[in-house]
């Protein structure tokens, strides 16, 4: 076994360090998700914590880790009444992204219990985590269908393995740890919320201490064994601390006024439900016991706020993570218990602690609503006196005409869109937008298994061994089961596709009202993405060409951050961005085979070029391009006045998909969208 990276050595991320030590002296805290860009050596804090955490004591021989004192009356390996215990060290038990839904939570031997009626459990990584750390590396990643197996687990602290009638539960309470680069895509927030503390973490700008960490990483990779000797002492002073602060930790006071407090910063703050108020509180006691003292003081309700609520705070998925320090900050001292008695009733509100009495007592409070307005969705653009102001009424150019590149616009307000899917039956990634063969799902019929069996088709598995039981010499009541007889259910569910939008950024869509819907339009798309865990990608066309603005990701908060600083002006080159498009998805095809494209182009048709000929012609054969790969497209008409020229729905004709305005996009207008976009596709599949 390879000698872990001491954790001692670690050189600074001081917050990730302090969430992980907090959790290791109170688990109640609920375990911590560490953001990050990648390099930044979260995984090797992470790791490095296991070899810190006190042993368990467990009874011996049981394999779902039951404590002796208290073991699971329910444990598969039960009754354990009376049993020995035995120590062992804290498990760290990492859940692979790729991982299968029985590797997770285990596996029934099916046959045997068909045909023995015994109930053969091998045990998964839920069952090895109990009473430990389970650590998810790229945790944002995670597939849908596992990230709902933990969220199970951790509100129940049980796992639940169920195979047609026959069913095994075992305790599972652990401590998770996940680690993730924001730029890959965010959580889900019903995940996002499980974990206790959130610590972001970056390199260091300090070139001593960047000489520092590549110093003590080559002398690990030299000398693994020798490096972590030389830290040995400091791990077991830091080891001896965590033990100490265990045993302090049920004496330590929460007083009546730091409990005030806590329950004012969540207040304050806005954070949903009440599991913000119970981890500060355990976090703020975490703390007081980490520092030796048996009383929580306001400096660790302070530094429990700072760990426990940035990642509650979010109000959607464009929502930067964070707290208002000035903020906290007033809100502790207004609760601080200087003053029981309260404002004097005849005094008025007043100033205040913080006010100037001279200062305006109505300050403007600014186009968007006053500081701290809310939400990381880029600002609005919802004030047209604003945009007037700046002379945004000018007029587009003409269809080919240039024009000069104008300073980019906010987006409108976001709304909830009509679905858009893929036609077909895929078999990608897991997700929310398109049919695909998936392993969860509603069961559609039934077929040998092709792998090792997950799902088991009781009807078809007894119908195949019903005609061989005489042959077999079936005497009893139990049916005779053979491996060729089992078969595997076939599931119909849904898959994330790869949504790349093409944006038409020329002149002839630079109104800047018009831009704003555009840009709204494109972003409430963006959220739609996000929640049905699509991999997006944009591409602007204006000027001279077309550029990919953002290669395909699962970051939909980096798509709406290019989104919003996108110039507008030039000429429209339609083809360059439709045959950029095309470029991309043959490349994303290569990456990944299984997952479908869906192109969504956002243009009022007009195209216009540089050189001689047609422009919108030439678009229109690139546009076939796509139809012959068979490539699902939408175009979004944004084609506004009162004189319409069409050109849209001819794009759309040609890629063999529909065209649907802006109005339309909204999911409260056509109930018919998703249907036109099916019905499209199949008359170009029948032709």
């Amino acid at each position: 076994m390879s000698t872990p990276y001491p954790f001692t050595a670690v050189v600074g991320m001081d917050d990730l360090r302090l969430a992980l030590l907090l959790n290791a002296v109170s688990p109640a805290v609920g375990g911590v998700l560490v953001r990050g860009e990648k390099g930044t050596a979260k995984s090797t804090a992470v790791r490095a914590l296991a070899s810190l955490v006190p042993d368990v004591q467990v009874v011996a021989g049981c394999r779902f880790s039951c404590a002796p004192a208290a073991p699971d009356p329910t444990c598969p390996d039960g009754p354990h009444a009376g049993g020995a215990a035995t120590a062992r060290p804290a498990r760290m038990v990492e859940l692979p992204v790729g991982a299968s839904e029985d590797r997770l939570v285990g596996a029934l031997d099916i046959e045997r219990a068909l045909a023995e009626g015994v109930k053969a459990f091998e045990p998964g990584l839920l069952a090895d985590a109990h009473r430990g750390i389970l650590y998810v590396d790229e945790v944002n990643l995670l597939h849908d269908h596992l990230v709902d197996v933990l969220l199970d687990a951790a509100a129940m602290g049980a796992s639940y393995v169920e195979r047609e009638g026959v069913s095994v539960r075992h305790a599972s309470r652990f401590l998770l740890v996940g680690t993730m680069n924001p730029e890959e895509g965010e959580l889900r927030p019903q995940l996002l919320d499980r974990f206790g503390l959130t610590v972001e973490v970056a390199a260091s700008r300090d070139p001593d201490l960047r000489v520092e960490v590549v110093r003590r990483r080559l002398a690990y990779d030299d000398d693994p064994a020798g490096f972590a000797a030389r830290w040995a002492a400091e791990e077991e002073a830091l080891r001896e601390r965590i033990v100490a602060a265990r045993a302090l930790l049920p004496r330590v006071v929460l007083g009546d006024v730091a409990l005030r407090q806590i329950a004012a910063t969540c207040a304050a703050f806005e954070v949903d439900g009440m599991r913000a108020d119970i981890v500060m509180a355990r976090t703020a006691t975490a703390l007081a016991a980490w520092a030796g003292r048996d009383e929580v003081t306001e400096e660790d309700v302070r530094q429990a706020a700072l760990l426990a609520l940035p990642h509650r705070r979010r109000r959607n998925p464009f929502d930067a993570p964070g707290l208002d320090e000035s903020k906290l900050d007033e809100t502790l001292d207004e609760f601080n218990g200087d003053d029981e008695r309260g404002p004097d009733p005849d005094s008025g509100p007043g100033p205040g602690p913080d006010s100037d009495p001279d200062s305006d007592p109505d300050p403007d409070p600014g186009p968007e609503g006053g500081p701290g307005g809310g939400g990381g969705v880029p600002p609005q653009g919802g004030g047209h006196d604003a945009d007037e102001a700046a002379g945004s009424e000018a007029q587009p150019a003409a269809a080919g005409g240039g024009g000069s590149e104008q300073q980019p616009v906010r987006a409108a307000e976001p709304f909830r869109t009509k679905m858009l899917s893929v036609p077909g039956l895929g078999e990608g990634a897991a997700g929310r937008r398109s049919r695909a063969r998936t392993e969860q799902g509603r069961t559609t019929g039934a077929q040998r298994p092709r792998g090792a069996l997950t799902k088991l088709h009781l009807t078809a598995t007894v119908q195949a061994a019903a005609p061989h039981q005489r042959a077999r010499g079936r005497r009893g009541r139990g049916l005779v089961v053979r491996r060729d007889d089992l078969r595997q259910a076939t599931r119909e569910g849904r898959e994330g596709n790869l949504v790349l939008f093409v944006v038409d950024a020329s002149g002839s869509m630079a109104a800047r009202k018009r831009m704003g819907a555009v840009k709204g339009a494109v972003l409430s798309l963006l959220l739609d993405a996000y929640q049905r865990r699509d991999k997006v990608g944009l591409i602007t066309f204006r000027g001279k060409g077309a550029e990919l603005a953002l290669p395909p990701t699962s970051s939909v908060d980096a798509a709406a951050v290019r989104l919003e600083s996108l110039p507008t002006g030039g000429r429209t080159p339609l083809a360059e961005g439709l045959l950029k498009a095309r470029d991309v998805l043959r490349i994303e095809r290569l990456r990944d085979p299984s997952r479908r494209p869906l192109l969504v182009v956002v243009t009022d048709g007009r195209a216009t070029g540089t050189g001689s000929g047609d422009a919108f012609a030439s678009a229109l054969r690139a546009a076939r391009l796509h139809a012959a790969e068979g490539t699902a497209a939408v175009v979004v008409d944004c084609e506004a006045g009162p004189v319409r020229l069409g050109l849209a729905g001819t794009l759309a004709g040609s890629l063999g998909g529909s065209a649907v305005t802006l109005d339309e996009l909204r999911a409260e207008s056509i109930a018919g969208l998703v249907k036109d976009v099916r019905d499209v596709s199949a008359t170009r599949r029948a032709a």
